[in-house]
């Protein structure tokens, strides 16, 4: 794998990349994380879409991981979106002729969402991954409180397995603090923003979510995401599946589930 840096309007961007060794990829695939972690602890997805023929690229969302900018800041997710497109510019410099799909979980998935609904016609595929296009009013409540709770996200919340919570609370690249009311007010702007954006019209989707999923709910992800589906529209729900269901107990299912979609298309 490796590392590059890029300038951005809003600071320096770390980006991840693996399968860079490929002579001739099957295609590219960009990765979008969630609110306040970081792009390797997506290292296991990224290896088997590079075994699947990908070349990959991961950044660090602005004030994420080793990018620059306030700690998990998201006050701007439209940003965050220009960030991806500089990295897709990227990617496909590098790497010209083959397709381009995208992957976003959480935080990462309202980002893809908007960058489906902005430069679909640019993309292959699109997987959201317990996407945040639908808000959490308990969350969004954190706004309307002064001061705000620190109530950082539960580890527990994340996966079935105790280990993931346990390596989430002692990885020091992760944000464990409150969140900030910027971005609280920024996740609102980008929830309005995709409820308007329009649908992905023909561009093949699949909406993956944990069913127990605690900080993303399938109860306001659902008609949210129902409103934006477009004409190649797949969904799997996994029971009992909490938020991370890249790092779930089934995450082979789930890495299996997503490449196969995947192929399909590329």
């Amino acid at each position: 794998m490796g590392e590059l840096e890029m300038a951005t309007a809003r600071g320096r961007l770390v980006v991840h990349t693996w399968g860079d060794e490929a002579d001739d990829p099957r295609y590219l695939a960009l990765i979008s994380h969630g609110y306040g972690e970081h792009a390797r602890r997506y290292d296991h997805v990224a290896a088997a879409l590079v075994e699947s023929g990908a070349v990959v690229y991961a950044p660090d969302h602005h004030g994420h991981g080793k990018s620059e900018g306030e700690r998990a800041l998201a006050d701007d997710i439209e940003g965050a979106v220009d960030d991806l497109h500089l990295v897709h510019e990227t990617a496909i410099a590098e790497n010209p002729g083959p397709p381009v799909v995208l992957v976003g979980h959480s935080m990462g998935g309202l980002i893809a969402a908007r960058y489906g609904q902005r430069y679909g016609a640019e993309l292959a595929a699109l997987v959201l991954s317990g996407p945040a296009v639908g808000g959490n009013p308990e969350i969004q409540a954190l706004a309307e409180m002064d001061p705000i709770p620190d109530v950082p996200i539960d580890p527990e919340a994340l996966s079935r397995d105790p280990e993931v919570g346990k390596a989430y609370a002692e990885d020091p690249l992760v944000y464990h603090g409150p969140f900030r009311l910027q971005t609280l007010i920024g996740f609102g702007t980008a929830v309005e923003a995709v409820a308007v954006g329009g649908d992905f019209g023909a561009l093949p989707t699949l909406w993956i979510h944990g069913e127990e999923d605690p900080i993303v709910p399938v109860r306001y992800t659902r008609p949210a995401i129902e409103n934006i589906a477009g004409e190649h529209f797949e969904q799997i729900i996994y029971p009992g599946a909490r938020h991370e269901i890249f790092n779930e107990l089934n995450r082979d299912e789930v890495i299996a589930d997503v490449v196969a979609f995947l192929r399909r298309y590329v």
